[in-house]
C-alpha cells in the first residue's frame, strides 16, 4: 500500500536503490529470528529497527512523523491498525526532534485505518502522519514489526 497525494506522487521512487535494498532484506527468510534494535542494510541510508510490542487502542496514541526518512513498516506477526493523515496542517503534540528524526502530532477527527497483519507493509513517506501499534477489535496482540528506514 502506499498512499500520497497527487501533488507528492511524483517526488517519489518507490523503486530505487535504497527501496530495493530494504525490500530484499524484507525478503529474507528469518525476519522472526532477528535481533531486536537496528539492522544495517546500508550504513544510515537504509537500515532495520525490528520491534517486538503489544498494540493500544488508538486514542492511547498520537500521530508520528520523520523528516528524513521513509518508513517500511512490515509486519512480521501478529496484526495492529495503523491510522495514517496528511501531516501539514496538523498541530504539534511536542517539538520536533532533529537528532530522532521523530516528531508526534495530534490526530485530526479523520483519518485513514489501515489493517496490517503478518506479511504486509505499508510505507510512508515524509509528508505521512502515522500511528502504528494500534488495537485492532477488543483486545490487544502481540506483533513482531520491522520498520526499515530509507532515506529521503
Amino acid at each position: 500500500m502506499l498512499v500520497t497525494t497527487i501533488d507528492h506522487a511524483s517526488a517519489h521512487d518507490y523503486l530505487n536503490e535504497r527501496f530495493a535494498k530494504a525490500y530484499a532484506f524484507l525478503r529474507q527468510d528469518n525476519l522472526s529470528e532477528l535481533p531486536l534494535g537496528r539492522n544495517d542494510i546500508d550504513g544510515d541510508d537504509v537500515f532495520a529497527n525490528v520491534q517486538e510490542y503489544g498494540t493500544v487502542p488508538a486514542a492511547e496514541k498520537q500521530l508520528e512523523a520523520h523528516r528524513r526518512y521513509y518508513d517500511v513498516q512490515f509486519v512480521v506477526s501478529g496484526e495492529e491498525l495503523l491510522q495514517y493523515a496528511q501531516l501539514e496542517g496538523l498541530d504539534e503534540a511536542q517539538p520536533f526532534d532533529e537528532g530522532n528524526d521523530f516528531g508526534l502530532y495530534a490526530t485530526p477527527e479523520r483519518t485513514t485505518d489501515v489493517v496490517l497483519r503478518a506479511g504486509d507493509m505499508a510505507v510512508l513517506a515524509p509528508e505521512d502522519a502515522h500511528k502504528p501499534g494500534c488495537t485492532l477489535g477488543a483486545e490487544p496482540c502481540h506483533v513482531r514489526k520491522i520498520v526499515v528506514k530509507v532515506r529521503a
